[in-house]
């Protein structure tokens, strides 16, 4: 089973996104911010991250750079999830290190292709 960390502070986000990905057959583990979704990418590594941008404390953009950085979490593929869609937004991510962008409203369809290319189906 494929395991997906989704750090995300909008609770109602994180419901709607779960279940879907749940449905799907992906464990889903979540963070409400990014210094725990870097504890959690480091204790049990993901296969994949979906991650939102704006967090308090540390946001997706830092988390980012900070997993990409450290040798242990490198290598696990990033998608940003961010209801910014201009052109310097998504540039910005992935120079942060995020390997892909998708937009909020999530277009679920669109996403779990996404996923599916970095990490397989679940």
């Amino acid at each position: 089973m494929r395991i997906i960390l989704y750090v995300e502070d909008n609770p109602d986000n994180i419901y709607m996104l779960e279940r879907r990905l749940t449905r799907r057959g992906y464990k889903v583990m979540t963070a409400p911010d990014g210094e725990t979704g870097l504890q959690l990418a480091r204790a049990t590594p993901p296969d994949l991250i979906l991650m939102d941008l704006d967090l308090p404390g540390i946001d997706g953009w830092e988390a980012t750079r900070r997993l990409k950085a450290a040798p242990e979490t490198a290598h696990i593929p990033v998608i940003a999830l961010s209801a910014h869609a201009m052109a310097e937004h998504r540039a910005s991510a992935l120079e942060a290190g995020c390997d892909d962008v998708a937009t909020k409203p999530v277009d679920f369809p669109n996403l779990l292709a996404k996923i599916e290319a970095y990490c397989g189906p679940a």
